[in-house]
């Protein structure tokens, strides 16, 4: 890798006059990396950054949940990125529709693809089109101001009880936001919309379900210290679903997260008391069910009533690889909203090997395949992934850091080995041939200079209400902002 860095330094030194085009199609955290990295082993490189949205910064800006500013710093990072003199950011810019894939690899050098996953897994059960069935990430989405959450309208007045089927940290994120006292919430970044419907809320019971058991929950100690902390709240977990089995305690003894995870919840049930005071929330953290059907409402035509349960045993693989299995036997939890954390998607484009069982573009190393068969002498030259694209949705913000280390120097060894040695030596249009094309198409890109529009003018109304910041949450508003 340093002979690499070496090498490219110089011979982008002479070649500036010809410098390596790259595009990076997404802007949230594996986007910016690599861009920050590809920026640092390539002296002279020309660096595009294009997202769907007007606005930079992926999930940090629409996952990150509002009660968590300190996750947010690392935009400072980023913006620093975007400023940087050989680079660009241009929002409001989509893969497929405003540019194709074959496209942009004629205009550019290298693409890397970055971004991320935005659909979501599916349980595949009767009744999971009802009405009050949402996604955990359309939930996030809408309580993040994302301009495509906006028009969610989860329905919080109905029902008293929520059940969240996940145990992971989103699931916990979402169980959190319904919980959590409003007034808390209001000095946030959430957006004004989410906050008005949580402070009419009706929802006082939120179910955590998870298909296995507390050490294999899928949380961290952080996220679950955080919402067994919130005050005036009753936490029910049944005593007997705390019993470990040997190769539970073999996959405690080899993770200190799983082991910490278990300590927590252990405790929280020892103190908690036998029943709820009155006016208490209630949050029951439930193991070992998993859904088999969701049931409609006799009163309301079309509308979720419950879920239907199927319960679980834990069963070979050994420790870390236990798996559910149902046991045949059932049981019913009301409810009138079910926020299912089961999982993101990435979505495939035209032009783009994809593995759809794995919801992966098939790579090497980022290196991109041309088909699923993992042969690694079928390499889509200049061709790249990063993030969840790359490994599946896993991991957090910084995970993206070394991923995109190792796509970074999957560039540099292939710039320097002589597999882009032609196309390197070869001028290509770059960031002037896409905004040609863009104008061509009446395609209004957001640059970062108008997104700082947007920044600033957020920040303007959010003092007005002691908030960070007041988000625009429709792609009118965005864009209004940005083009003035």
């Amino acid at each position: 890798m340093f002979r690499a860095r070496t090498w490219l330094s110089r011979s982008f030194t002479t070649l500036s006059t010809n410098p390596l085009r790259v595009c990076i199609v997404g802007s949230g955290p594996a986007g910016f990396y690599t861009a920050e990295k590809t920026l640092k082993a390539h002296q002279g490189a020309q660096v595009d950054i294009i997202d769907r949205l007007p606005t930079p910064f992926g999930l940090v800006r629409s996952g990150v949940a509002p009660d968590h500013p300190e996750t947010k710093i690392v935009i400072n990072q980023f913006s620093r990125v975007a400023q940087h003199e050989r680079c660009s950011f241009f929002g409001n810019v989509t893969l497929g529709s405003s540019v194709s894939l074959s496209e942009l690899r004629e205009l550019y050098h290298v693409v890397v693809l970055a971004y991320g996953a935005e659909s979501d897994r599916t349980l595949s059960i009767p009744g999971e089109n009802l009405d009050g069935i949402h996604s955990a990430r359309e939930f996030v989405w809408w309580y993040n101001g994302h301009p495509d959450g906006r028009n969610l309208n989860p329905d919080l007045k109905s029902t008293d009880t929520a059940v969240i089927l996940g145990q992971g940290n989103v699931a916990l994120d979402v169980g959190r936001i319904l919980l959590r006292p409003t007034d808390e919430l209001a000095t946030t970044d959430i957006a004004s919309h989410a906050l008005t419907a949580l402070q009419e809320s009706a929802i006082r019971k939120v179910y955590l379900v998870g298909r296995r058991g507390p050490v294999q929950a899928a949380c961290t100690a952080k996220e679950l210290r955080e919402i067994l902390g919130i005050k005036n709240l009753h936490v029910h977990i049944r005593e007997y679903d705390l019993v470990k089995s040997p190769a539970d305690e073999a996959e405690m003894k080899n993770n200190r997260i799983r082991r910490r995870v278990y300590e927590l919840l252990s405790k929280a049930a020892a103190s908690a008391s036998s029943q709820p005071r009155p006016g208490q929330c209630e949050l029951h953290f439930v193991f070992y069910r998993k859904p088999d059907s969701f049931l409609e409402s006799h009163e309301r035509n079309g509308h979720v009533s419950g879920v239907h349960f199927e319960k679980t045993v834990l069963k070979g693989g050994g420790p870390g690889k236990q798996i559910a299995v149902g046991n045949g036997e059932y049981e019913d939890l009301e409810c009138g909203i079910v926020l299912k954390s089961v999982g993101y998607k990435s979505l495939p484009i035209n032009g783009l090997p994809f593995d759809h069982h794995k919801g992966v573009v098939p790579n090497v190393r980022g290196r991109v395949l041309s088909d699923t068969s993992g042969d690694p002498s079928l390499i889509e030259n200049g061709l790249y992934v990063c993030g969840w694209l790359k490994r599946g949705p896993t991991g957090i913000i910084a995970t993206n850091l070394y991923c995109a280390e190792e796509t970074v120097a999957s560039i540099s060894e292939d710039l320097e080995q002589g597999v882009l040695a032609s196309s390197s030596k070869l001028q290509k249009p770059g960031r002037e041939g896409l905004l040609q094309l863009l104008d061509d198409r009446n395609v209004k890109p957001v640059t970062f200079d108008s997104w700082e529009k947007i920044d600033s003018e957020e920040k303007r109304l959010g003092t007005l209400r002691d908030k960070p910041r007041e988000k625009f949450a429709t792609w009118e508003d965005l864009l209004k902002v940005a083009m003035e």
